[in-house]
């Protein structure tokens, strides 16, 4: 079993910046080598989507194109930890932010942390 554990959220003003921590425990002694991990993101009344990902070895990441050039996804093996620093946050960026780790992101049985929230005011 892993647990991911999200932190960082907050309320930011528009055009502010977040930096969106999540630390991953369990049986796998190395997370994320072991799993790819994404972050998604969910607002009420919509379904969950795809942020951004980046593969087990760490050479490749991808992006929505709602944020690319504005969200940068970066990990630390020894840590077991993943981040996603927010650059330029709009009020469209508004939603629970989840962690998401497995044999790829977001497909059943993966891994979900319990999301932080995030909301820019505009």
């Amino acid at each position: 079993q892993l647990q991911l554990v999200e932190s960082g959220g907050g309320l930011v003003q528009a055009g502010g910046s977040l930096r969106l921590s999540c630390a991953a425990s369990g049986r796998t002694l190395s997370a994320l080598r072991t799993y790819h991990m994404g972050w998604f993101r969910q607002v009420p009344g919509k379904e969950r989507e795809f942020v951004a990902a980046i593969n087990r070895s760490g050479d490749s990441t991808n992006y929505a194109d709602s944020v690319k050039g504005r969200f940068t996804f970066s990990r630390d093996v020894a840590k077991n930890t993943v981040d996603l620093q927010m650059n330029d946050l709009q009020s469209e960026d508004t939603a629970v932010y989840y962690c998401n780790a497995g044999p790829r992101v977001g497909v059943r049985g993966s891994y979900w942390g319990q999301g932080t929230q995030v909301t820019v005011s505009s």
